[in-house]
Protein backbone atom coordinates (compact mmCIF):
# COMPACT_ATOMS: atom_id res chain seq x y z
CA UNK A 1 0.00 0.00 0.00
CA UNK A 2 0.72 3.45 -0.03
CA UNK A 3 2.55 5.81 2.18
CA UNK A 4 -0.15 8.79 3.96
CA UNK A 5 1.54 11.63 3.11
CA UNK A 6 0.28 15.30 4.17
CA UNK A 7 1.41 18.18 1.98
CA UNK A 8 1.73 18.27 -1.91
CA UNK A 9 3.12 15.25 -4.07
CA UNK A 10 6.94 15.42 -4.11
CA UNK A 11 6.76 17.07 -7.57
CA UNK A 12 5.06 19.63 -6.64
CA UNK A 13 1.35 20.64 -6.98
CA UNK A 14 -0.58 20.24 -10.14
CA UNK A 15 -4.06 20.11 -11.10
CA UNK A 16 -4.47 16.62 -10.99
CA UNK A 17 -3.28 16.63 -7.24
CA UNK A 18 -5.87 15.64 -4.40
CA UNK A 19 -4.87 18.58 -2.42
CA UNK A 20 -6.51 21.81 -2.60
CA UNK A 21 -3.71 24.77 -2.61
CA UNK A 22 -5.47 28.67 -2.88
CA UNK A 23 -3.26 28.60 -6.17
CA UNK A 24 -5.19 25.71 -7.52
CA UNK A 25 -8.96 28.03 -8.10
CA UNK A 26 -9.66 28.37 -11.16
CA UNK A 27 -10.66 32.10 -12.54
CA UNK A 28 -14.67 30.71 -12.91
CA UNK A 29 -14.92 29.65 -9.18
CA UNK A 30 -13.70 32.66 -8.21
CA UNK A 31 -15.80 34.51 -10.77
CA UNK A 32 -19.27 32.28 -9.30
CA UNK A 33 -18.15 33.06 -5.66
CA UNK A 34 -17.92 36.72 -6.27
CA UNK A 35 -21.32 36.55 -7.51
CA UNK A 36 -22.44 34.96 -5.09
CA UNK A 37 -20.93 37.18 -2.26
CA UNK A 38 -22.51 40.03 -4.60
CA UNK A 39 -26.22 38.97 -4.28
CA UNK A 40 -26.25 38.40 -0.72
CA UNK A 41 -24.55 41.91 -0.17
CA UNK A 42 -27.74 43.35 -2.61
CA UNK A 43 -30.24 41.36 -0.39
CA UNK A 44 -28.91 42.98 2.57
CA UNK A 45 -29.03 46.22 1.27
CA UNK A 46 -32.92 46.80 2.46
CA UNK A 47 -32.42 45.66 5.54
CA UNK A 48 -29.71 48.11 5.90
CA UNK A 49 -31.06 50.95 5.07
CA UNK A 50 -34.43 49.86 7.19
CA UNK A 51 -31.87 49.89 10.21
CA UNK A 52 -31.57 53.66 9.54
CA UNK A 53 -35.26 54.47 9.72
CA UNK A 54 -36.90 54.95 13.48
CA UNK A 55 -40.04 54.77 14.67
CA UNK A 56 -40.91 56.71 17.72
CA UNK A 57 -44.69 58.09 18.34
CA UNK A 58 -45.89 56.37 15.82
CA UNK A 59 -44.12 58.65 12.96
CA UNK A 60 -40.98 57.00 10.75
CA UNK A 61 -37.99 59.61 10.85
CA UNK A 62 -34.21 58.81 9.77
CA UNK A 63 -31.82 58.93 12.32
CA UNK A 64 -30.84 62.61 11.28
CA UNK A 65 -34.10 63.75 11.62
CA UNK A 66 -35.46 62.15 14.67
CA UNK A 67 -32.04 63.92 16.38
CA UNK A 68 -33.29 66.80 14.88
CA UNK A 69 -37.08 66.48 16.44
CA UNK A 70 -35.67 65.25 19.56
CA UNK A 71 -33.48 68.69 19.88
CA UNK A 72 -36.70 70.79 18.92
CA UNK A 73 -38.52 68.67 21.67
CA UNK A 74 -35.78 69.83 24.12
CA UNK A 75 -36.21 73.60 23.35
CA UNK A 76 -40.19 73.48 24.03
CA UNK A 77 -41.72 73.89 26.99
CA UNK A 78 -44.35 70.69 28.30
CA UNK A 79 -47.47 72.83 29.22
CA UNK A 80 -48.60 70.37 31.84
CA UNK A 81 -45.43 69.92 33.64
CA UNK A 82 -43.86 73.25 32.93
CA UNK A 83 -40.35 73.21 34.11
CA UNK A 84 -39.62 69.80 31.80
CA UNK A 85 -38.88 69.85 27.79
CA UNK A 86 -41.76 67.94 25.80
CA UNK A 87 -39.17 65.00 25.41
CA UNK A 88 -38.84 64.54 28.99
CA UNK A 89 -42.36 64.72 29.83
CA UNK A 90 -44.61 61.17 30.21
CA UNK A 91 -47.72 63.61 30.36
CA UNK A 92 -49.85 62.93 27.18
CA UNK A 93 -49.93 66.63 25.59
CA UNK A 94 -46.34 66.05 25.33
CA UNK A 95 -46.89 62.99 23.97
CA UNK A 96 -48.76 64.89 21.49
CA UNK A 97 -46.87 67.62 20.83
CA UNK A 98 -43.73 65.36 19.98
CA UNK A 99 -45.90 63.59 17.05
CA UNK A 100 -46.58 66.83 15.60
CA UNK A 101 -42.72 67.68 15.85
CA UNK A 102 -42.03 64.59 14.21
CA UNK A 103 -44.99 65.25 11.40
CA UNK A 104 -43.47 68.60 10.76
CA UNK A 105 -39.87 67.26 10.48
CA UNK A 106 -41.01 64.32 8.54
CA UNK A 107 -42.80 67.21 5.91
CA UNK A 108 -39.59 69.26 5.29
CA UNK A 109 -40.35 72.41 7.76
CA UNK A 110 -37.41 74.42 9.22
CA UNK A 111 -36.57 74.83 12.74
CA UNK A 112 -37.67 78.24 12.59
CA UNK A 113 -41.25 76.99 10.55
CA UNK A 114 -41.79 74.65 13.80
CA UNK A 115 -40.83 76.95 16.36
CA UNK A 116 -43.21 79.66 14.57
CA UNK A 117 -46.23 76.91 13.95
CA UNK A 118 -45.69 76.24 17.89
CA UNK A 119 -45.94 79.55 19.18
CA UNK A 120 -48.75 80.43 17.00
CA UNK A 121 -50.45 77.81 18.57
CA UNK A 122 -50.16 77.43 21.91
CA UNK A 123 -48.01 80.89 22.58
CA UNK A 124 -44.39 82.24 23.30
CA UNK A 125 -44.99 80.25 27.26
CA UNK A 126 -44.27 77.02 25.24
CA UNK A 127 -40.26 77.97 24.40
CA UNK A 128 -38.29 76.85 27.41
CA UNK A 129 -35.79 80.32 26.48
CA UNK A 130 -38.30 82.83 25.11
CA UNK A 131 -36.36 85.35 23.30
CA UNK A 132 -35.75 88.84 24.51
CA UNK A 133 -38.45 90.92 23.38
CA UNK A 134 -41.39 93.47 24.97
CA UNK A 135 -43.46 90.61 25.77
CA UNK A 136 -40.77 88.72 27.88
CA UNK A 137 -39.21 91.86 29.67
CA UNK A 138 -40.75 91.43 32.94
CA UNK A 139 -39.64 87.66 32.69
CA UNK A 140 -36.15 88.40 32.44
CA UNK A 141 -36.41 91.32 34.60
CA UNK A 142 -37.82 89.89 37.13
CA UNK A 143 -35.09 88.62 39.16
CA UNK A 144 -33.42 91.65 39.03
CA UNK A 145 -36.81 93.43 40.06
CA UNK A 146 -36.93 91.36 43.06
CA UNK A 147 -33.55 91.68 44.26
CA UNK A 148 -33.77 95.73 43.86
CA UNK A 149 -36.94 95.56 46.14
CA UNK A 150 -35.25 93.18 48.50
CA UNK A 151 -32.32 96.11 48.88
CA UNK A 152 -34.86 98.58 49.12
CA UNK A 153 -37.23 96.76 51.68
CA UNK A 154 -33.83 96.64 54.23
CA UNK A 155 -32.96 99.84 53.72
CA UNK A 156 -36.46 101.53 54.61
CA UNK A 157 -36.82 98.84 57.41
CA UNK A 158 -33.29 99.76 58.60
CA UNK A 159 -34.09 103.36 58.66
CA UNK A 160 -37.25 103.42 60.63
CA UNK A 161 -35.99 101.46 63.09
CA UNK A 162 -35.92 103.58 66.48
CA UNK A 163 -32.30 104.17 68.11
CA UNK A 164 -31.07 101.84 70.21
CA UNK A 165 -31.95 103.68 74.10
CA UNK A 166 -28.98 105.44 75.54
CA UNK A 167 -26.71 103.06 77.66
CA UNK A 168 -27.57 102.98 81.84
CA UNK A 169 -26.11 105.91 84.35
CA UNK A 170 -25.08 105.39 87.50
CA UNK A 171 -27.66 105.78 89.56
CA UNK A 172 -29.65 103.16 87.01
CA UNK A 173 -27.07 100.85 87.37
CA UNK A 174 -26.58 100.86 91.20
CA UNK A 175 -30.74 100.59 91.41
CA UNK A 176 -30.53 97.79 88.71
CA UNK A 177 -28.45 95.87 91.26
CA UNK A 178 -30.21 96.37 94.39
CA UNK A 179 -33.09 94.84 92.17
CA UNK A 180 -31.31 91.56 91.46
Amino acid sequence: MGECRLGPPAGGPNRHSPIATPRSKSFFGSFFLKKELLAFLICLLPSLASAQLVQRDGVTLTQAQETRAEAIGDQLRCLVCQNESIEGSSAALAHQLRVIIRQHVAAGDSDQEIFAFMVQRYGIFVLLKPPFSPLTFLLYASPFLALALGFLALYLTRKSAPPPPPPLSETERERLKSLT
